[in-house]
């Protein structure tokens, strides 16, 4: 292979505590022609180690497995600076929450296990660029709204817990304010292009949150600390 050839390679690193699941990325990854899985682990630590030494283009990462996690590697990684290593979290759930976690993290992708080969490839190649990439049901919006905060528009800890004494996500402020006007679940996952299910994921959360369990007195609280 010439060294122009070589150059165009993104070196991966996949990190999954089930053999079989490895096996199964590295086969999928390995059919593109610039795409080489240097390195296989079992789990977070391991990871740490192996991206120390071989600094691969990309780290792939599940976002559970035994001794650390994703989310918890891609942290202490990313918490040491420098890190050449672009990290992408592999999980199950397109739960918000997990979303939110990996890109505090410092992850540059989060990817569904069941994603298909042609955007698994796309995230990889886009990640490998300086993109981001986030599958699952995720507004595009929230995702460049996370980025781009800056030090000098955010709010102090004081004045958060003082606007969103809840600590509700933007997403759940979005579906609140949904609920609130009347619609269904079903008409909120179409207007914010989620699933039925997301949303009353979300509606589940806000009920937990905000301590109500019906609509009156989830009104009644939004109204209460000016939430809508």
């Amino acid at each position: 292979m010439h060294d122009s050839e070589l150059n165009k390679t993104i070196t991966i690193v996949l990190a999954d505590d089930h053999s079989l699941v490895r096996d199964g990325i590295r086969a999928l990854l390995e059919e593109e022609e610039d795409l080489d899985v240097i390195g296989e682990v079992p789990n977070g630590l391991e990871a740490i180690d192996m991206v120390g030494e071989k600094s691969p283009d990309i780290l792939i990462i599940d976002i559970r497995m035994p001794e650390l996690g994703g989310i918890e590697t891609v942290e202490r990684l990313n918490a040491k600076g420098g890190l050449k290593t672009k990290c992408i979290i592999l999980s199950m759930h397109d739960s918000e929450e997990y979303i939110l976690k990996s890109v505090q993290a410092g992850a540059s992708g989060y990817l569904l296990k069941d994603t298909g080969k042609s955007e698994f490839v796309k995230a990889i190649h886009v990640v490998h660029e300086g993109g981001k990439y986030f599958s699952g049901d995720i507004s595009d919006v929230l995702v460049n709204n996370l980025f781009k905060t800056s030090p000098s528009t955010e709010s102090t800890p004081e004045t958060k817990a003082k606007e969103n004494p809840f600590d509700l996500t933007n997403r759940e402020l979005q579906v609140l304010e949904l609920i609130l006007a009347g619609y269904t679940s079903k008409e909120i996952s179409e207007k914010l292009n989620n699933s039925k299910r997301t949303i009353d994921t979300h509606r589940f959360n806000l009920m937990k949150k905000m301590e109500v369990k019906n609509l009156i007195d989830l009104s009644k609280k939004a109204q209460q600390f000016n939430l809508v």
